[in-house]
């Protein structure tokens, strides 16, 4: 063990032996003091020359710091020091654990430890069981500190839910004082946005939610006059769209209104295929997706870093920048080769160079507009796509029958309020009034009884009217449909389209016919296009029924030409229905003089 010893010396150097020690090789050490905390006899420990005792800790403090192997009077290593005899390999240093070995209590401690220590000076005097019951009890009561702050939170969450769920009503006064303050400044839209959130609550469980004295109707104009502000709307439009959704979709439809649709392009298969243009976009950094399951043609395009309005692909004719929902009423109408048929409305030729695409350039199509200008881009874009079988024409459409009829069958996409696609036009949140509606509505009246009157119903393959407008309002929609059906000997048949909602066969206090589940409506909230509806009648006579038969209730429309009803059912028309009826220039004067008369009779 001596050898060994004096191989750790040469290895490690030499060191300065601390007082009291002997160093490794060295002769009779001179007495030192004796260290604090020192070891009595009797207890292990390491020994000097002297007889002295040093505690474990301080001779494992010393051996680390001086590098030094402790030895008793004879020479031997004792066994407190097992650390240095397997220092053969030199890795004492790694292996000496003085972590405690200091004599000061604060050294040895943490950061944390001393804090608490200065937090609670006395706790050194106490017993383990006592500092472990102190512990116990500092940290129960920590935890009921904790548990009061989070009580406190939740009360105070609490009373903002209470506040929120306890919605009141702004008193007269507030409203006019918010109305001259509107006039100087815009409002606050998030005390608006708030109000709303509030007010949506209390109407969806009103009989408990509501303030006593309070009337349903007082927090709707509240309601309306909000949204209004918030969204900026008219009020006459507001009220038009709650009357058509619940008040939950109507938040719904306004916030998809403020988001545009997708762009959306059609492929056109006169000149290419859909996988072929999809790659040759992707290959230009066009990032796109099939539009969808129901469509063949359709893409999405997501973005794209060339114009998608300029690409060599757009200038040859490849595809057409179309709106989604304005595929549909083409797919509805499902044209056939070598058919005649007549696009009404036709600008700005997207649906026409469809309908030729579909016929793959047989048969003829007769595209009409009543506008010269709209027409310069019609003729445009059917000579960019390749379209060969149509004919362009500018007349009115409500003179059609006379100019030209006959047809297999016709597209209808009739001039509306616009009322559906707000996300590109945000003026109609404005700029319609009651008046505009009805213009639109009578007007739409006009053109559907002239677009039947062009068909024939004895064509082989066709006999099909196709009604649309890029409207949601009822007057436009389900209210100009029902006319149609007693006017004419047309019924409704399915659009065959798997998607959409059912068209309205009671809307307020009107009751339409029942065939009008099978039109259909969609919405940008719900199918993420522009809000559209669609209609398709089948003509199965070209006779048109008398002027006083049109009172009659629509379910006396038949599958057959009409019959001659009993008197009685003349006079159980309603009376918007007797407003609604005007003489039209195809009738004979003779038919208009028996409507006038025979009531007289009667």
């Amino acid at each position: 063990s001596f050898s060994r010893c004096r191989a750790a010396k040469r290895r490690l150097g030499a060191g300065s032996a601390p007082t009291g020690r002997r160093q490794l090789g060295g002769g009779g050490g001179g007495r030192g003091r004796e260290p604090a905390g020192a070891v009595p006899h009797g207890q292990p420990g390491f020994s000097d020359g002297n007889s002295k005792w040093l505690t474990p800790a301080k001779a494992k403090k010393i051996r680390s710091k001086g590098n030094n192997v402790e030895l008793s009077s004879d020479g031997e290593v004792e066994e407190g020091s097992w650390e240095m005899e397997e220092d053969e390999d030199g890795s004492s240093d790694e292996m000496v654990d003085d972590y405690g070995a200091s004599s000061s209590e604060e050294e040895e401690l943490l950061p944390i430890e001393k804090a608490a220590m200065k937090q609670k000076p006395g706790r050194g005097d106490l017993s383990e069981d006592d500092s472990e019951e102190e512990e116990a009890a500092a940290a129960e009561e920590a935890n009921r500190q904790k548990t009061g702050q989070k009580e406190e939170e939740s009360t105070d969450l609490q009373l903002n839910l209470d506040i929120d769920e306890e919605f009141k009503l702004p008193t007269n006064e507030q409203i006019e004082r918010e109305d001259i303050l509107f006039i100087s400044e815009p409002p606050d839209l998030h005390v608006v946005h708030q109000r709303i959130k509030g007010n949506m609550e209390v109407l969806q469980d009103f009989a408990v939610k509501r303030e006593e004295g309070r009337t349903r109707q007082e927090y709707l104009t509240l309601l309306r006059r909000d949204m209004a502000a918030y969204y900026s709307y008219s009020e006459f439009l507001l009220v038009k769209l709650m009357d058509i959704f619940p008040l939950p979709e109507l938040i719904n439809f306004l916030e998809a209104n403020e988001v545009p649709r997708p762009v959306t392009i059609r492929t056109n298969t006169l000149k290419t295929r859909r996988r072929d243009l999809a790659q040759a976009l992707i290959n230009r950094g066009v990032n796109l997706d099939p539009l969808g399951k129901w469509s063949k043609t359709g893409l999405v395009i997501y973005d794209s870093s060339v114009p998608i309005g300029a690409t060599p692909e757009y200038l040859a004719g490849h595809y057409m920048l179309q709106g989604a929902s304005s595929l549909l009423p083409v797919m509805a109408l499902a044209p056939q080769e070598n058919e005649r048929i007549l696009d009404m409305c036709c600008a700005p030729g997207g649906k026409t160079s469809y309908i030729a695409q579909l016929m793959k350039n047989t048969g003829m199509i007769l595209a009409n507009d009543s506008n010269a200008e709209r027409l310069h881009s019609v003729v445009g874009n059917l000579h960019r796509l390749g379209v060969t079988n149509a004919v362009v024409s500018n007349c009115d459409g409500r003179q059609f029958p006379k100019v030209l009829g006959g047809f297999d069958r016709v597209l209808l996409d009739a001039p509306c309020s616009g009322t559906g696609v707000i996300s590109k036009d945000p003026a109609v949140k404005t700029n319609k009034d009651e008046k505009d509606i009805l213009r639109c509505a009578h007007l739409q009246k006009e053109l559907i009884l002239s677009a039947i009157d062009s068909v024939n119903a004895a064509s082989e393959t066709g006999g099909y009217i196709v009604y649309c407008t890029c409207s949601i309002m009822v007057e436009e929609n389900e209210w100009v449909v029902d006319y149609a059906l007693k006017k004419r000997n047309v019924r409704l048949v399915a659009t065959g389209l798997d998607f959409g909602k059912e068209g309205f066969t009671r809307f307020k206090d009107r009751r339409f016919h029942p065939s009008l589940k099978s039109t259909r409506r969609f919405y940008p909230h719900t199918h993420n296009m522009d809000g559209f509806f669609i209609a398709k009648f089948k003509k199965f006579s070209n006779a048109i029924p008398q002027a006083q038969k049109a009172a009659a209730s629509p379910s006396a429309v038949p599958n057959t030409v009409m019959e001659p009803q009993p008197k009685k059912k003349k006079l159980e028309g309603s009376k918007v229905d007797r407003e609604q009826k005007r003489p039209q220039p195809a009738l004979k004067k003779r038919h208009s003089l028996q409507a006038q008369k025979r009531p007289l009779k009667a």
